[in-house]
């Protein structure tokens, strides 16, 4: 048992998860994590980004496979953990807890989506032709989403609206397709 302290660490998962199982049937899973902490100067009396720091994570059992089945490249993350070893400027850390950070992103839980259905892209339908004829149809209030650039389901926007008091739609929409807020 490792008496080393518990210690919490947010960063930005780099490359691919490499997962395996011993001999024993054990998964042990694998993967990279930068972080750059904030320092405050004091001289300049401002926050400013620290040093990076690079870590090895390793999880264990169902959290290497939860974790192998969820982190990609460029994933925001917050893991929980122990540090075993400091090598080549390089934190080796035993993870026991690990989460998605929710700073540039939505996640949605198997329990938090109502049906299968309701993460399918939303599809626009195509207008049909309009005669020569006829006036030009006036411009829709907001502009109907691409399935590409936008996969919430439907009932997203009047939950958000309805939910969450002061929620400013431009600037959620903004945030949400950031950089890194796949």
């Amino acid at each position: 048992m490792s008496t080393a302290p518990l210690v919490p660490v947010s960063g930005t998962v780099t490359g691919d998860v490499e997962c395996r199982i011993t001999e024993t049937g054990t998964v042990i899973a694998r993967f990279r994590l930068t972080a750059r902490p904030r320092e405050w100067d004091a001289r300049a009396r401002a926050w400013r980004d620290g040093k990076t720091v690079a870590y090895i994570c390793t999880v264990w059992r169902d959290l290497a496979r939860n974790a192998a089945e969820s982190l990609t490249d460029g994933v925001a993350v917050l893991v929980h953990g122990r540090v075993t070893e400091v090598r080549d400027s390089t934190v080796w850390f035993s993870v026991d807890e690990l989460g998605i950070s929710l700073r540039q992103r939505i996640a949605y839980t198997e329990q938090s989506l109502p049906s299968p259905q309701a993460a399918a892209p939303i599809s626009t339908p195509q207008p049909a032709a309009i005669p020569a004829a006829r006036p030009a149809p006036q411009p829709a209030a907001a502009p109907a989403r691409s399935a590409r650039t936008d996969t919430r389901p439907r009932w997203w926007e009047t939950e958000r609206s309805q939910g969450w008091p002061g929620f400013a739609p431009a600037s959620a929409d903004a945030a949400v397709r950031a950089p890194g807020g796949r």
